[in-house]
């Protein structure tokens, strides 16, 4: 029997979940979290309402799945990165430049607060982890308070840049 024989419906799968997901943060830019709904969030990713359901039980789930594949693909940038000072600097300009981040800023910001002041939360903590194994424990701390104050404040590619370097060149904090 080979190993690979539902490699076709994972790979369906996979390609359904992420059409989804890059609908869901299409809306929040543009409609906004709050205004979304499970019916635009099928209509933009092309797929039927009881597709989606499958997948998702509620808007809720799909904006934690959203927010789990978000965190995940700015840890593979990170770990990408040619050094920690790239790094930071890169999901540095990834968090200033999210066109999501900023409608939720406009139109959402009770909803923004909330999720970035929830660090208890299993997924910052993982976040937190990724950061610490880059960058040592101490400066992952600082460095996760730096990106969280940048989902709310947005900052220029040369403050990045600038920044990253101050942040990875502190010896011990």
């Amino acid at each position: 029997m080979p190993l690979n024989k539902y490699a076709p419906q994972v790979a369906t799968h996979r390609r359904t979940q992420n059409a989804i997901l890059d609908a869901t943060k299409q809306l929040i830019a543009t409609t906004g979290l709050k205004k979304m709904s499970m019916i635009e969030i099928a209509d933009v990713s092309e797929v039927s309402r009881a597709t989606l359901y499958n997948h998702y039980r509620d808007k809720d789930s799909v904006i934690r799945s959203l927010c789990e594949s978000e965190m995940q693909r700015l840890v593979e940038i990170a770990q990408a990165a040619p050094d920690a000072t790239s790094a930071l600097e890169q999901i540095s300009l990834e968090v200033s430049a999210d066109k999501a981040l900023a409608a939720m800023r406009r139109q959402d910001p009770d909803s923004l607060t909330i999720a970035l002041a929830a660090q208890s939360d299993t997924l910052w903590k993982a976040f937190s982890i990724a950061m610490g194994h880059l960058l040592g424990k101490e400066k992952s701390e600082l460095a996760t308070r730096w990106l969280i104050g940048q989902a709310l404040h947005p900052i220029t590619p040369a403050q990045s840049r600038a920044q990253a370097e101050a942040i990875t060149s502190i010896a011990n904090l």
